[in-house]
């Protein structure tokens, strides 16, 4: 389909009577990403090169926010009635999206080669109601970073299988005066603490929802919470995770100030890059712990996906652009960032190589991971226990009654 020619080609080819319709056809589609964690913004734009230089007739227009802008952003351009024909996406949104027909469902587009090849846990990604709405593309988990070095000089062998262990480990760091706050969070009032809470919620064995209504109130989900407060007012957690983000987490723990640090895969190699890193080579990574006699190891899912929005005009080529990103060879290639849906990717050298520790934390944490709940409210629900967090760290509110609030103010 012809989609613009300029005046010049087309004087000239009437003018030699060799009117070529195809010719310097482009088509502009819309990409919006986040600027945080995961692959970069520079790999992204890097990807998106190569994807125009195999398809020079597709020009990719690329726009990055802040995670905590991605939501809104795509839910506003579509009420526009125009924006953005590739959108990323976390695993807590199909919900809502596909209840108010912001992604398209594109279960016809997915081949048995993809289904096949994909981790199965990646597809509850982009998956709602038996529909996919997406291709899996950051397929992630938060693990416990720790400081070898720091555990070393505590006379600390191994690092903590369990909850319990982590607090133990941090006060004997604490207390020789190696670090002040030797563990760092990322608990700001955003979806970051939403993450640890739910791999606290994971490990204690937790429920958020039960027949549609909330439970986390109640059992592992107070748990989970009492364990934030008691690590918080101990003075063992960095007083600071009530501000931080991931990247935040990452600079601390890359300067040498945090023996241990729940984050996002992105922070191994990067916190392991010596051009950046006081820590580098000195990084130790494992799944984030279990609790004694409920579980082995803890993980939430944190994955991502891409799909097509409802008011694209150009669907064909945004599915084009979201295969090429998703795809093994070029998830391959950026493996050091995020690890790849693709099953047969860790039996390949090229990826293993230099991070066998993180993909043997990995194996553990990805088959672990837990879900934040799914509910088309999931933003009224994710407000809600965001305040709760916040009010129970700043001790506004008990636990008990700050997860009773959430309830109420769920939306549920």
């Amino acid at each position: 389909m012809l989609k613009s020619i300029s005046r010049t080609l087309l004087g000239a080819a009437f003018v030699s009577g060799a009117f070529v319709p195809h010719a310097f056809a482009e088509t502009s589609i819309n990409a919006l990403f986040m600027a945080q964690a995961a692959y970069s913004e520079a790999d992204v734009r890097a990807m998106a090169e190569a994807f125009t230089k195999a398809n020079p007739d597709i020009k990719v227009n690329l726009e990055f926010v802040p995670y905590e802008g991605l939501h809104d952003k795509t839910v506003l351009a579509q009420g526009s009635g125009g924006g953005y024909d590739v959108v990323l996406f976390d695993v807590i949104w199909p919900a809502e999206y596909a209840s108010n027909k912001v992604l398209v469902d594109v279960s016809s587009r997915i081949t048995d080669e993809m289904k096949k090849g994909v981790l199965p846990g990646a597809w509850t990604t982009v998956n709602y109601d038996g529909k996919s709405y997406g291709m899996p593309w950051i397929l992630d988990t938060k693990y416990l970073f720790y400081n070898k070095e720091i555990l070393e000089k505590a006379g600390i062998k191994t690092p903590p299988k369990t909850w319990d262990e982590l607090a133990e480990q941090a006060k004997i760091i604490k207390d020789k005066g190696l670090l002040a706050t030797p563990i760092s969070w990322s608990w700001s009032q955003a979806e970051a603490a939403i993450c640890d809470y739910t791999t606290l919620v994971s490990a204690y064995g937790g429920e958020f929802l039960k027949d549609g209504k909330p439970a986390f109130q109640s059992g592992g989900g107070l748990d989970a919470l009492n364990y934030m407060v008691t690590s918080y007012t101990s003075g063992l957690t960095n007083p600071n995770s009530k501000e931080f983000l991931e990247e935040d987490v990452r600079k601390v723990f890359q300067n040498g100030e945090a023996a241990f640090a729940l984050n996002w895969t992105y922070m191994y190699n990067m916190a392991n890059d010596p051009k950046d890193s006081k820590v580098a080579g000195k990084v130790g990574v494992v799944p984030a712990p279990g609790v004694a006699g409920k579980s082995e190891v803890s993980a939430v899912n944190g994955s991502m996906g891409l799909g097509i929005t409802s008011a694209s005009k150009h669907p064909e080529e945004a599915w084009k652009f979201i295969t090429f990103m998703t795809s093994q060879e070029t998830q391959n290639q950026y493996a050091k960032l995020s690890l790849p849906i693709w099953a047969s990717s860790y039996d390949d050298p090229a990826v293993t190589k230099g991070q066998e520790e993180l993909i043997a934390a990995a194996k553990l944490g990805l088959a672990a991971m837990y879900p934040r709940p799914t509910t088309p409210k999931y933003q009224e629900l994710s407000t809600a226990l965001q305040q709760a967090i916040q009010e129970s760290l700043l001790g506004q509110a008990k636990p008990e009654d700050a997860l009773k609030g959430a309830a109420e103010n769920s939306g549920l």
